[in-house]
Formats: C-alpha cells, structure tokens, sequence
C-alpha cells in the first residue's frame, strides 16, 4: 500500500480505521549497546505498540547535515590580486578558445584560419601579461601591506609611521584632557 499501511486491530478485537505512517526504518549497523541484533530483537522492535491516539506524532528522526562547516585552508586574496587574476582566467580562456577555433578553421580549410590564427598570437601576448600581472601586483601588494619580513621591507617603515602617529595622537589628547581638567578644577577666577 505505499507508505501508508492500515494499523492492526487493537488488542481487544475492535477494528480502527484510518492509516498511519510507517516507522522510519533504522538500518542495521551491527552490535548495538544491549548486544547483537538478532531476528527476534528485529521482531520485538517490530511489535512496538503504535501511538494511541490518532493525532499523535511519530518520533522524529535526526537527520545528519549535507555538510559541515569548515575553516578556510588558505586566507582570501587581497581584492587588486583577486581582479588581477580574474582577468587572467578569463583572457587564457578566451586565447583557448581562439586556439581551438583557429585550429579547426585550418582542418576545414577555412578562410577565418587565418585572421583566426593572428588573434590567437596577440591573445597568448596578452595572455601572458595577464599572468605577470597577477603575479606583479600580488608583489606589490605583500610589500605595502604585507607581512614581509625583510628588511628592506617597505610594509615595516609604514607600520612604524602608523604607530609613531598614533602615539603622538594619544600624547596630545592625553595633554587636552589634563588641560581641561586643570582650567575648571574649583577655579571661581582666572586672577
């Protein structure tokens, strides 16, 4: 009958209508904690009483995730190298793709090989501008604001600017305020 079966009569011989949904079957993993699963520990599983009442809800099955979480390997990249390199794949794709037309234009024996073939070699020129321009401004961007740790690093300079401007901001507001505290602490008079 599908996935609703008639319920049993009931212990005393009166016969119930209606239908009720199956149990979510549970498959057989092996030992479980009262011991081996057995034919007759399946058959008095299967003899459970069905739920009373004709509302009631059958027990809900936990369900596991489609996924899991989990933390990025890798940090993202920087937003000018991410565009940079967007625009890299999508120039290589395009040069591919000419390739594969100039080269099928020159099997069919094609008028368009040739024009097709010329753009192909300005596409693989720009191409490969593409991927040093990738890799120039990810260089540039690890020296400005990166963590790299030479000395010559120009990422380091700027940080030691940034603290020394923020430690002269704090000096000066911490003056401000001793200042504002001084001229109206119970002063009546400025004579």
């Amino acid at each position: 009958m599908g996935t609703a079966e008639r319920r049993e009569a009931p212990e005393d011989g009166a016969a119930t209508g209606g239908t009720a949904l199956r149990e979510p079957e549970i498959p057989d993993r092996g030992p479980s904690a009262n011991g081996p699963q057995t034919a007759a520990g399946r058959v008095r599983a299967a003899e459970r009483p069905a739920p009373a009442e004709r509302g009631a809800r059958p027990a809900r099955v936990a369900y596991r995730p489609l996924w899991v979480e989990e933390p990025a390997r890798r940090r993202r990249m920087p937003d000018p190298v991410r565009t940079a390199a967007v625009r890299a794949v999508l120039v290589i794709a395009v040069t591919l793709i000419q390739a594969m037309v100039a080269f099928l234009c020159t099997m069919a024996g094609s008028w368009l090989a040739f024009p097709m073939v010329i753009s192909s070699v300005v596409s693989t020129v720009l191409a490969t501008w593409g991927v040093l321009d990738v890799w120039v401004t990810r260089q540039v961007w690890n020296q400005r604001n990166g963590v790299v740790s030479t000395p010559s690093s120009s990422a380091r300079s700027l940080r030691r600017e940034r603290r020394r401007e923020r430690r002269q901001a704090r000096v000066a507001a911490r003056g401000q305020e001793r200042i504002r505290r001084q001229s109206g602490a119970g002063r009546l008079s400025h004579s």
